[in-house]
């Protein structure tokens, strides 16, 4: 087993410039911290590497790296102790058939994000389509609120008016939301094709240019305030759309 005692070590330094997006960029690798999280990567087939603390060594036989108390807070981008660290390549994207997308409009919160991504997995939506704004996926903060949902679901970063327009010519709705004085209440959208969502950025909302590309615009009705945070929303309609998706 090898073993790590030196903040000094020339492979942590290396491994330290994960931090940062543009190292995660040109190398397709991250870094994720947590039992949770590792047997997530391990069962997406992600796991490349574990760095455990001393005195955790029975928990892996391969793969893994005994590190002292300081290389694994070195190694930590989180203010937690930190006790075990997976070195992971980022998920491999198969095609599948879309009958659900969740498209996302430079949403710039990294906990949004991440609750994003895990509630999309969670009700079942095909593939995420972000634009080149978005935050970046997979900063520390967006995994862990994602919850080990970003091995699961495919994501793709680009331009979100042709991500629109091809669904568009195959068939699909796009849904914007909006505030706007043609949207419609959620309770009366009727849904009898493959479906996309499109949310947008915290303070601004949707781009206008996208909102012009979609083929219905809806609203959440509410009693008291006019908007939602941007996740809880996005929860909300997945769920219900997804409910009558499944009905129709």
């Amino acid at each position: 087993m090898k073993i790590i005692n030196s903040t000094q070590n020339k492979k942590l330094k290396q491994l330290c410039k994960l931090h940062t997006k543009k190292e995660r960029d040109h190398t397709g690798l991250f870094l994720v911290e947590g039992m949770h999280m590792i047997e997530e990567a391990k069962c997406a087939h992600c796991l490349k590497e574990v760095f455990l603390l001393e005195g955790m060594e029975p928990l892996f036989e391969d793969r893994a790296t005994v590190c002292s108390a300081p290389v694994i807070q070195k190694l930590s981008n989180q203010n937690s102790q930190a006790k075990i660290i997976g070195l992971c390549e980022k998920p491999k994207q198969d095609p599948k058939q879309e009958k659900a997308i969740l498209i996302l409009d430079d949403i710039q919160d990294p906990g949004n994000a991440g609750t994003l991504i895990r509630t999309a997995f969670a009700f079942g939506m095909d593939k995420i389509y972000c634009s080149e704004h978005t935050v970046d996926f997979y900063n520390p903060k967006v995994l862990q609120a994602s919850q080990g949902a970003i091995f699961h679901i495919p994501i793709q970063r680009g331009a979100l008016e042709e991500v629109i327009s091809s669904h568009q010519k195959e068939g699909m709705k796009i849904l914007g939301t909006s505030l706007h004085q043609r949207s419609i209440s959620l309770g009366d959208v009727q849904i009898q094709a493959p479906y996309g969502i499109v949310l947008g950025n915290e303070g601004q909302g949707v781009h206008p240019e996208l909102l012009d590309l979609c083929d219905t615009l809806i609203k959440i009705e509410m009693e008291q305030f006019e908007s939602l945070n941007v996740a809880i929303a996005g929860g909300i309609l997945m769920y219900t759309l997804r409910s009558r998706f499944q009905d129709a």
